[in-house]
């Protein structure tokens, strides 16, 4: 049987948490320490996670955590900003990493941590980022038809992120809302899932054009809706709307089209598929559990049970020596998406994806417009 891998949580707020619910849920993942700079904050987390194994050792670095305990695998929670340099460390230090999203706020130093990631690739280390959406069944099941040529050629998407956030959880911590720690709003934290499904479906984008605004909040500096057009390498054109001024909150809407078939994501749940041949229907029945499937009752730990998905791909590449379903690389261009939109409604003009990923527009310092 392989051994458990031994696990450093980096970050001991909601997120952390939510991490060590899910390694609880896996098995094959000990938490053996806990970083945070708070030391209340990670001693909670480490009471909490002695109430179903053994308690872990508290540090208020890294690098100390590293020297005092048995770790294989980091875990970084930290605020985005924080992600490249933990990571970073961690990598030199020997260790596998998984990074939460967006791998970080900034395209100059996400590109650095991809670079380091690959080569840490040769030397057996995996680095992975979170992006668990791509593990739901419906996303599986609309990727492979894509992939198989299901849907015949993809030609458009539309995709919308209808959620609200209350003022208070703008104000709840002194990072949120802002471009030096957050690296944007409704795109960046709310959105970034559904840009990177849209980037899996139907590969890379050429031009980005994008409008932002701060519509519903205060004391922000970043914005509260966004929406933009994409047309990808294939010919294909892309919509997307995110927002956190939907009151009361609505859902995730992700539609695919193609000249042979249609899909539709709704809430990570497969609400419609169809395909010309009539068999795919099917297909996506037999592989999509009925709590997968729009208007099924959802489970109730829906949330959980993504990030499991994703521990369990991160373990199997782990221990089998191969690569992990999200690495920082794709991170790094879901990220630069993000980015050609910003900077396109800074600019107020389509933007070149490929510039944008290659570094021409570091040197924009984008706004809410």
């Amino acid at each position: 049987m392989t051994a458990e891998l031994r696990v450093a949580i980096v970050g001991a707020g909601i997120i952390g948490r939510n991490h060590a619910e899910v390694m609880r849920r896996h098995g094959g993942l000990r938490v053996t320490a806990i970083v945070d700079t708070m030391p209340d904050a990670a001693e909670a987390l480490a009471a909490h996670v002695a109430s179903w194994d053994e308690r872990p050792a508290t540090f208020a670095t890294l690098g100390a955590a590293l020297a005092g305990s048995a770790v294989d695998l980091v875990v970084i929670c930290t605020p985005t900003a924080l992600h490249t340099a933990a990571a970073e460390e961690a990598l030199a230090a020997g260790k596998h990493v998984l990074v939460e999203k967006p791998i970080d706020v900034s395209l100059p130093r996400a590109r650095q941590l991809a670079a380091v990631a690959a080569e840490a690739e040769t030397r057996g280390l995996v680095c992975a980022v979170v992006s668990q959406h791509r593990f739901d069944p419906a996303s599986v099941v609309v990727a492979a038809a894509i992939a198989a040529g299901e849907l015949g050629r993809v030609t458009s998407a539309v995709a919308s992120v209808t959620w609200w956030r209350g003022q208070d959880y703008y104000d709840s911590a002194g990072w949120r809302g802002t471009w030096e720690w957050d690296g944007g709003g409704a795109t960046m934290n709310q959105g970034v899932h559904t840009v990177d499904l849209l980037l899996w479906f139907l590969g890379r984008p050429v031009e980005v054009f994008a409008h932002t605004a701060l519509l519903a909040h205060e004391r922000i500096e970043v914005e509260d809706v966004a929406v933009a057009t994409f047309r990808f390498e294939s010919g294909a054109l892309a919509v997307l709307h995110a927002t956190t001024s939907a009151y009361p909150g609505l859902d995730v809407h992700l539609q695919v089209h193609g000249t042979q078939g249609s899909a539709v994501i709704r809430d990570d749940r497969l609400e419609y598929f169809h395909v010309a041949s009539g068999a795919a229907g099917n297909q996506a029945g037999a592989v999509v559990e009925p709590g997968e499937v729009h208007g099924s009752e959802k489970s109730p730990d829906a949330f959980q049970l993504g990030h499991l998905r994703q521990y369990v791909d991160l373990v199997e590449a782990i221990n089998g020596g191969g690569r992990p379903g999200v690495t920082a690389g794709d991170a790094l261009t879901a990220l630069a998406a993000v980015r050609a939109m910003y900077v396109s409604a800074t600019l107020h003009q389509p933007v070149d994806f490929a510039r944008v990923l290659a570094g021409d527009f570091d040197d924009v310092v984008v706004v809410t417009s």
